[in-house]
């Protein structure tokens, strides 16, 4: 591994030290501490949302107070009546006891998109279990992910917790951070990010928790109630500029609905790509030497985006739609977009329309999350069991219906 990073060792020892006295603590001293840190998150949720959208240029701040509410007050009220100290059950009749003991010092890589409301939801579970945690922001962030780091230590600090349970380390290179994920004082990486990241994660040997990509395909079946679809995937995708990690990335729809969907998309703000625009679009969006989403679109308005491309959009436009054909490199806006622009997919029957799903699913977001339209019972138990996805929503909004589980 070679000679280590002073700071990291530095950093690595006070967690370490957090992490003993940390683990003495009784169930009433972690509650405490875990309840003074959710409220100086909520009650600093205006601020410290708009400190991330004035750093990174990315996303709504309206929005942006709704994740961190959901990161503060539903992550509190989901996890203070949790029993993570002592005994947690004891089964008589095989011998077994279940004593809870925290891992060790938690690493927590923070995302551009999303990075107080991250940063506040990661604490929380982390001191709930009392470990210990160091929080890595992404350079584009660094300030307010600093700040809502900073507002949460001061709070633990506060309510008896131990010094050094909540760290921040930053201007770190990439070679400084793959030997911090693979120390062996590190118990568990807590990676959101791009597939990269998750992946370098992963491959680290420390255990890792990682959410990356989504490409969330949205199924529109025939049965379904398309005026009610199409103004919940706008409420999910136009969501904090489309940045949440579950928002639906491709529309596909039975051919016998499709005229209907269509008409209701433009009725509802839809702006319908051109094959000329489309790769317009694909051009600022997307870039196909790297495979990424080009951060100049990332979380932006539909304006900026037509702006980039030089298109001239109707007023009113919200969204800009590519109907597509195809899923693969070849075809970059069948990829994971995080902005107003989604693709939209025409297929003959219920088979050929989950089959697409599949494909879109594979292609970028396996095991994260589908979503789909129906009232029929039977059709949407099927979609279920054949998606490989960690979550499937139905009937609803995919990013404020996924996000209280993991996403972004």
């Amino acid at each position: 591994m070679g000679t280590l990073n002073p700071q990291i060792a530095d950093v690595l020892f006070k967690a370490k030290t957090a992490a003993a006295i940390f683990s003495q603590y009784t169930q009433e001293q972690v509650d405490n501490i875990v309840r003074s840190v959710y409220e100086a998150g909520f009650n600093n949720r205006v601020k410290l949302a708009k400190m991330a959208v004035e750093e990174t240029g990315i996303g709504v701040w309206q929005d942006k107070v709704m994740k961190n509410v959901v990161a503060t007050q539903m992550v509190f009220e989901d996890i203070i009546n949790m029993k993570t100290v002592g005994i947690l059950n004891v089964d008589e009749e095989k011998g077994i006891t279940e004593i809870a003991q925290p891992l060790g010092p938690i690493f927590a890589i923070i995302p551009v998109t999303n990075p107080t409301s991250t940063i506040l939801y990661k604490i929380l579970i982390s001191l709930k279990t009392r470990n210990p945690i160091i929080i890595h922001p992404h350079r584009l962030a660094n300030k307010c992910s600093i700040e809502a780091a900073r507002l949460c230590y001061e709070a633990a600090l506060a309510a008896d917790a131990p010094e050094d349970c909540i760290q921040w380390v930053s201007g770190f290179s990439r070679e400084d951070t793959q030997s911090l994920m693979s120390h062996s004082d590190i118990a568990l990486i807590l990676a959101t990010g791009g597939t990269g990241l998750v992946k370098a994660a992963y491959s680290s040997g420390t255990p890792a928790i990682g959410v990356g990509a989504g490409n969330v395909p949205v199924f529109i079946e025939g049965s379904a109630d398309v005026a009610f679809a199409i103004d919940s995937i706008l409420t999910s995708k136009l969501f904090d500029n489309g940045t949440v990690c579950a928002s639906e990335q491709s529309i596909v729809v039975e051919r016998q609905v499709a005229d209907k969907t269509i008409k209701e998309l433009e009725k509802q703000g839809g702006y319908f790509l051109t094959p000329d625009e489309i790769k317009r679009v694909e051009a600022v969006a997307y870039d196909t030497e790297k495979d990424v989403m080009k951060v100049d679109v990332v979380g932006k308005p539909v304006e900026t985006i037509a702006a980039l491309a030089g298109l001239t959009v109707p007023p009113g436009t919200k969204i800009l739609v590519a109907k597509l054909d195809k899923v693969g490199k070849d075809t970059p806006l069948s990829n994971e977009i995080l902005c107003p622009v989604i693709a939209f997919y025409v297929e003959d029957d219920f088979e050929a329309a989950v089959k697409r799903c599949i494909d879109l699913n594979f292609h970028g977001g396996v095991g994260h999350t589908a979503s789909i339209f129906s009232n029929d019972e039977e059709k949407i138990k099927q979609f279920s069991f054949i998606m490989n996805a960690g979550r499937i929503v139905v009937n609803m909004p995919s990013s404020q219906g996924a996000v209280g589980m993991g996403s972004g």
